[in-house]
């Protein structure tokens, strides 16, 4: 072989070997780019069925997501156990990096659970991805419990577990607990399980619960599980833990009943402050119950716990402390309670508004907050309105002589006092404890139509606010161009109308000699949307006079014995034939209240339930 032949056997090899290294090379990019999860002609058959699988995943395709499976029976019922268990507002599956080989590759994943409630779990996880000729891709995702948490095995599930808090009390002012956490026991009924025979169990319901809740009744049990979905049970009582069990043998065996035991936030006694304090529990909620706690567990088949996965210990709330005082809340639902009638007592403290108490009897509970949002006329109580009006506008004292017949006549409107008594020329004090109609009549008459509006205003009735946890109405006073309008409303009646919280907030003024914002949850500051204008101290003075001769040599006489009382009596017409409220308004020391009893005909016992709260109060 002559060496130009060997040139060129040798540059054939050569192109030969270059060939065969561009190949190779192009063959190593290939390959790099297939295992980096894009290859240089589209994903490759392992990432289209690893995306396919985390999409339907995440979005719920639970049936979707297990077939691209090896197995997608038992996938198809750990993912939607997942789901049912965890519940969560929001899953996603993210695909990362897909690592291919021949028959087998990987791909890792990134879970993340919104469970709502501000609790989210995230923890990365891989998926086994292995050859499968007759899918679309060529691929599934081999099926095994840790796809859905790589500590998951077989036989095995998550379980969402939830560490409630006991929650913190509401207390008084003087720290004495009003709200706190009280054993309870929920007695629930599933209609389906009582083996069918619902009537007898019904019954047997009502029988031993109807003597603790008079509303408990065969038909209402029956009517409430009638309206309880399929599965599910019906609240029949939530029972304090001694009256449970009172009952406890009698409703414990019976088919279909159910008992959960609990903590909840409950009064020192049913009913006690029921217009306060379920509205304190609304409104606090949040800082009361604090913040559960939570952990994610691995569960075995029995459904005990093998392993916690996540855990967020709970949050105990934070105590809530209202101006309410728990001694002065019982004595004036104890002062209450006897009366036939609706019947209510308001008290506030003049010094820093504080709602002390505010209860009310059966009677006027069925009928809503009568005592902070009622409206009614208020009879001679509104004299301290009219007397303040005039004495700054009319420049009167309590020593100005004044008429005070049986009856007199304004603008053909006859105005009598009760039983048309009569006193002649008295001073105003006389006349005002007294409580001559006759003679307020006459001021409010001679008064300007903005007068008593004017006076009221500086008395905190008309005056409204945003007091958190409670709705309040103060009451009402009408500008009155007419005489004989003005002259009815000089004694309470006509267009004027005022709440028990409105004229305890009138008697709070007169004591402290300044307005008075209602506030019932300390750090929670009322909010004042019509402000009382502010009165003359020197005013009040002359008007505290007044209401303390009511006590000494008035209409309240019976209240003398019981120490410093200033206050007002009233009977308020609500009807042409004479029926009436009775009022008595007031305060004693820091302590400043209202007592309203309707349709009582008279003042006397509205004094008579004050003589009771006072008495306890002394």
């Amino acid at each position: 072989m002559t060496s130009a032949i060997l040139g060129r056997v040798r540059q054939a090899n050569t192109r030969g070997r270059a060939r065969r290294g561009l190949v190779a090379a192009l063959g190593a990019t290939i390959l790099a780019a297939s295992t980096a999860g894009c290859g240089l002609f589209g994903p490759s058959g392992e990432e289209r069925t690893a995306t396919a699988f985390v999409t339907a995943w995440s979005a719920g395709d639970i049936a979707g997501a297990a077939a691209l499976t090896d197995d997608p029976k038992s996938a198809g019922e750990l993912l939607t156990a997942a789901r049912n268990t965890l519940a969560p507002e929001r899953f996603t599956a993210t695909l990362g990096q897909v690592r291919t080989a021949t028959d087998r590759s990987a791909a890792a994943i990134e879970l993340s659970w919104d469970l709502g409630k501000g609790r989210t779990w995230s923890y990365p996880g891989e998926l086994e991805l292995v050859q499968a000729p007759d899918t679309e891709t060529g691929w599934a995702v081999r099926w095994t419990p840790a796809v859905v948490h790589p500590q998951l095995s077989s036989g095995q599930r998550l379980a969402l577990a939830t560490d409630v808090p006991e929650p913190a009390p509401v207390v008084d002012r003087a720290g004495v607990p009003l709200l706190s956490a009280t054993p309870v026991v929920t007695v629930n009924l599933d209609r389906l399980a009582t083996g069918g025979d619902l009537p007898g169990v019904t019954s047997a319901l009502a029988k031993a619960l109807g003597p603790l809740d008079d509303e408990i009744t065969q038909q209402s049990i029956t009517d409430g599980a009638a309206r309880t979905p399929d599965g599910q049970a019906y609240t029949v009582a939530v029972l304090r833990e001694p009256d449970y069990l009172k009952v406890k043998a009698a409703i414990y065996d019976l088919p279909g009943v159910r008992f959960v035991g609990s903590q909840r936030l409950l009064p020192p006694s049913a009913g006690f402050a029921s217009q306060v304090l379920p509205a304190v529990r609304t409104e606090m909620g949040a800082q009361l119950e604090g913040v559960p706690g939570w952990s994610v567990q691995v569960v075995d088949q029995s459904g005990v716990a093998v392993r916690v996965l996540n855990e967020q210990p709970p949050k105990p709330g934070t105590t809530v402390t209202i101006g309410l005082d728990q001694a002065l809340q019982a004595a004036a639902e104890a002062a209450v309670e006897p009366l036939a009638q609706q019947a209510m007592i308001v008290a506030i403290a003049p010094s820093t508004g504080d709602v002390l108490a505010v209860a009310q009897n059966g009677p006027a509970d069925v009928a809503g907050a009568l005592a902070l949002t009622g409206r009614y006329p208020p009879g001679s109580t509104f004299k301290i309105a009219t007397a303040e009006a005039a004495i700054s506008q009319a420049g009167l004292n309590p020593d100005s002589p004044v008429a005070c017949p049986g009856t007199t006549t304004i603008g053909g409107r006859l105005v009598p006092n009760a039983d048309e008594f009569e006193l002649g020329t008295v001073p105003l004090r006389t006349a005002f404890a007294r409580s001559c109609n006759t003679t307020f009549a006459q001021l409010g008459s001679q008064l300007g139509p903005d007068a008593l509006p004017q006076a009221a205003l500086t008395l905190g009735i008309g005056a409204d606010f945003t007091v958190p946890g409670l709705t309040t109405i103060t009451g009402s006073v009408p500008t009155a161009t007419d005489p004989v309008q003005r002259a009815e409303n000089g004694f309470g009646q006509g267009d004027v109308l005022a709440s028990p919280l409105g004229m305890a907030l009138a008697t709070a003024t007169v004591a402290r000699g300044a307005p008075v914002v209602p506030e019932l949850i300390h750090g929670r500051p009322t909010q004042v949307t019509k402000a009382a204008t502010t009165p003359d101290r020197a005013v009040l003075d002359q008007v505290r006079q007044m209401m303390r001769a009511v006590v000494t040599e008035g209409t309240a006489t019976r209240l003398a014995g019981l120490g410093e009382v200033y206050g007002k009596t009233g009977t308020a017409e609500f009807t042409d034939n004479g029926r009436a409220h009775g009022w008595f308004v007031g305060y004693r020391g820091d302590v400043a209240f209202a007592v309203l009893v309707v349709d009582a005909g008279s003042s006397e016992p509205a004094v008579a339930t004050a003589q009771r709260f006072l008495s306890a109060t002394g």
